[in-house]
């Protein structure tokens, strides 16, 4: 498997997606500059976390003009598997490949902890590793991570099984107090609706060694690795 992962002005997590994925996993991994037109042949292409151009306007705003972003959405809309992390997730509903915003978090503060996630949809290529119910630790880092869509765009991810991951507690129950930024349906990572495009609020790169303290984020990685077997 080659991934490639793309840089904009403002990314800052990079180079830890970099590590895991070619250090970690020992995978063939390419930066991708955002400003090029050339995906270097990659099999997944991600988007990492990070303030791309600062977030102005808003996260993933302008990010989702440049210029790469064009051969992102071809590579998608041929099946290319495409991951958006944290800032990455923004932008891909800044370009258009999921659905929904991402509005400000609930407190209007700054998040950054774990949290605990329920895996809703192991029939991904990015979950097949896990099981359905599993309950994964995995940090978040974000400001605008309160995911929306109006009502019927709701009932279709539901409908589809979109729905990837969503914010409980440890015991894997969805709860309003561990919906710490106010996503509706406390949705915390989703795909589109072929399936090869997931983006997601937490950061599995955070979450890939014992170091770190989880390595439930390597289920995601794994997960995409071994997908040619699904």
């Amino acid at each position: 498997m080659k991934f490639g992962v793309v840089i904009f002005p403002g990314s800052n997590c990079d180079y830890d997606t970099y590590y895991v994925l070619k250090d970690v996993f020992g995978q063939e991994t390419s930066f991708l500059w955002h400003k090029e037109h050339d995906l270097k042949g990659v099999d997944c292409v991600i988007l990492p976390g990070g303030f791309s151009y600062g977030d102005y306007l808003r996260s993933g705003a302008i990010a989702k003009f440049s210029p790469l972003m064009k051969e992102v959405i071809e590579f998608a809309s041929k099946g290319g598997l495409v991951l958006g992390i944290c800032n990455g997730f923004q932008i891909l509903t800044e370009l258009g490949l999921l659905p929904g915003a991402m509005l400000r978090n609930k407190n209007l503060k700054f998040l950054c902890q774990f949290v605990t996630l329920r895996l809703e949809n192991d029939r991904t290529p990015f979950t097949h590793k896990g099981k359905k119910g599993n309950v994964l630790r995995i940090p978040i880092a974000h400001y605008e991570g309160n995911y929306f869509a109006p009502p019927e765009i709701i009932k279709e991810l539901e409908t589809n099984n979109q729905v990837v991951f969503r914010y409980s507690d440890a015991q894997g129950r969805v709860k309003e107090e561990a919906n710490i930024n106010g996503s509706l349906g406390s949705i915390a990572g989703l795909t589109n609706r072929k399936g090869n495009v997931m983006g997601m609020m937490p950061h599995p790169e955070r979450a890939s060694e014992a170091l770190l303290g989880s390595q439930d984020g390597r289920l995601v990685f794994q997960s995409i690795i071994e997908s040619k077997n699904i």
